[in-house]
C-alpha cells in the first residue's frame, strides 16, 4: 500500500463523500467492456482497502474474461442523494487473494449477508478481481462536478 491515497483529499467536500461512499456502501457498479465493445454493467460487493477495490467474482462470470483481455473498468456509486461517484481505473485477476471467507475486512462488511454462510459464498465467488483507480470523478449532492486525474506511481 502507497503512504499517498490514489482519492480526491477527504478534507473537501467531494473527497468526503467519495472516501465515505467507498467505506460505506455495500454495493457498486463494476462496467467491463465485452469483446463488441459493449459495456457490461454489473452490481458487486466491493472492499476498498485504501489503494484498490476487491471483487469477489463467481469463476464462469464473463467479466473475468473481460478483465484479462481489457482491464480498464470504471466503478459507478449511484447518487441517491449523496453524490455521484465515478472512479476509471485497471483490474486485473488477484490469484494470490484470500478467499473471501478468510478475508476479515470482507467478513466485517458482508458476513451477516451471506446466506449459507462464508464458507458457501466463498465457494461460490472465489476469483478476486483488484481495480486500482486511475481517476475519480462526479459530485457532491447539491454541489458542483469535480474531477482530478491520480498519477500513477
Amino acid at each position: 500500500m502507497t503512504s499517498q491515497s490514489p482519492l480526491p483529499d477527504p478534507s473537501t467536500p467531494f473527497g468526503e463523500c467519495v472516501h465515505r461512499r467507498l467505506h460505506d456502501d455495500r454495493l457498486i457498479w463494476l462496467i467491463t467492456v465485452g469483446s463488441d465493445g459493449t459495456p457490461q454493467p454489473n452490481p458487486v460487493w466491493f472492499l476498498w482497502d485504501g489503494e484498490s477495490v476487491l471483487v469477489y467474482n463467481v469463476a464462469s462470470a464473463h467479466r473475468l474474461r473481460h478483465v484479462r483481455e481489457r482491464p480498464r473498468v470504471s466503478l459507478h456509486v449511484d447518487g441517491v442523494g449523496e453524490g455521484v461517484v465515478v472512479i476509471a481505473g485497471r483490474a486485473w485477476i488477484d490469484a494470490g487473494h484470500p478467499p473471501a471467507d478468510e478475508h476479515p475486512p470482507f467478513l466485517t462488511k458482508y458476513g451477516g449477508l451471506m446466506g449459507k454462510g462464508p464458507q458457501a459464498w466463498a465457494r461460490r465467488f472465489p476469483v478476486a478481481i483488484r481495480i486500482r483507480p486511475l481517476s475519480v470523478r462526479g459530485h457532491v449532492a447539491g454541489g458542483r462536478l469535480r474531477s482530478g486525474v491520480v498519477p500513477l506511481s
